[in-house]
């Protein structure tokens, strides 16, 4: 077993220009690793080592050195370090057009994981799902010396392109067609609609029509399938689906096509928004929620809590997928401290939780 050393590397440093945004105090200038040196009492290689995560140092040499670059507001220069390690620390996002609430905040989360693990996001959005598109989209990704990839890119069509391209960077992607895939990372989707579908089947509705989102993205496919699953594993057959983009407009139309049959007492909605639509469209025809209604959601964006009723829905943990999107593509990489993916290439999928507030409620006898 090898013990914490001090001893010097035998590559060269390459963090000696300067960094980025950092004052030396005496000397006026933006401060360098052999500044960062000087403060510490150590050496520039042992300050490079701190840099590059090296697992092979004292905690108090790594600590005194990190404090070091807290005093001098030290912060390494990006292209110096790819120097050295031969990696730009940038993860590349190819995202699809149109920016739902799901997308966008998966987006938000891989930027919050990757830049407390030290990485920069490069996002190259699509404009089109064709594979002229998506091969200009990753070019120029690939230009900027991107270290690996994450897809989020949730639709079919999209994701069989990508497959087409024979991408050899690491990659990894949110939502896939297979169920066994080790670049696959998702939240259940399948298993947050059983959840919906069950709470009201729970509450003694039996006749729950489901609001579905677009064709073509894997979370309308799979929320889909845990909807019907779940209404057949009660005996029960599933209600024709009404067709939604994901826009509270589209669930405004479902709803006036639904308050024409009195016979369906509650609504599983593929989004939020489109609950908030559908919601808009009872209201507006004098029927009572969730005394005449129940509804529940997905998604349980910010604005759920504050619609009347407080909507009940599927939380999503957006933080969490971001995280282990850029864990696993770090793991593949073979970054510094990463953990390498389950060798049996199962799918780490999140698992949603439900939410439970006002407009769903118990069928009257």
């Amino acid at each position: 077993m090898s013990t914490p050393t001090d001893a010097e590397p035998s590559r060269p440093a390459a963090f000696s220009r300067p960094a980025e945004g950092a004052r030396s105090p005496d000397q006026g200038r933006a401060a360098n690793i052999r500044d960062v040196a000087r403060r510490a009492g150590v050496s520039h290689q042992t300050v490079s080592r701190v840099l590059n995560g090296h697992p092979s140092l004292r905690a108090a040499t790594r600590d005194r050195v990190l404090a070091a670059m807290d005093e001098l507001s030290f912060r390494p220069n990006r292209a110096a370090r790819a120097l050295v390690t031969s990696r730009s620390t940038t993860i590349g996002v190819l995202v699809s057009k149109g920016f739902e609430y799901g997308p966008a905040a998966s987006l938000q989360a891989i930027d919050s994981a990757a830049r407390e693990a030290g990485y920069a996001v490069d996002i190259a959005h699509l404009d089109d799902v064709d594979g002229g598109s998506i091969r200009s989209a990753l070019d120029r990704l690939l230009a900027h010396g991107v270290d690996g990839l994450i897809i989020l890119a949730p639709q079919a069509q999209t994701l069989g392109e990508i497959e087409r391209l024979s991408i050899t960077l690491p990659f990894v992607t949110v939502h896939s067609a297979r169920e066994r895939d080790d670049h696959r990372l998702s939240v259940d989707q399948s298993g947050g609609a059983v959840l919906a579908t069950r709470h009201l089947l729970e509450l003694g509705h039996r006749r729950i029509a489901h609001i579905a989102g677009p064709d073509g993205w894997f979370e309308t496919d799979a929320r889909v399938r845990g909807y019907r699953g779940e209404m057949q594993a009660w005996g029960l057959e599933p209600e024709p689906l009404l067709s939604g983009t994901w826009t509270a407009e589209s669930g405004y139309r479902a709803g006036l096509a639904l308050v024409e049959d009195p016979g369906v007492t509650a609504v599983f909605s593929s989004n939020d928004q489109m609950a908030l639509g559908l919601m808009h469209a009872f209201r507006e025809r004098g029927r009572r929620l969730p005394e005449d209604l129940s509804v529940v959601g997905f998604d349980d964006v910010p604005e759920a809590a504050h619609y009347w009723p407080p909507l009940t829905t599927v939380r999503q943990d957006f933080p969490e997928l971001g995280r282990r999107c850029v864990a696993r593509l770090l793991g593949l990489i073979g970054a510094p401290g990463s953990a390498a993916p389950a060798p049996d290439g199962t799918a780490d999928d999140v698992r949603p939780e439900l939410v439970v507030r006002s407009s769903a409620a118990r069928i009257p006898d």
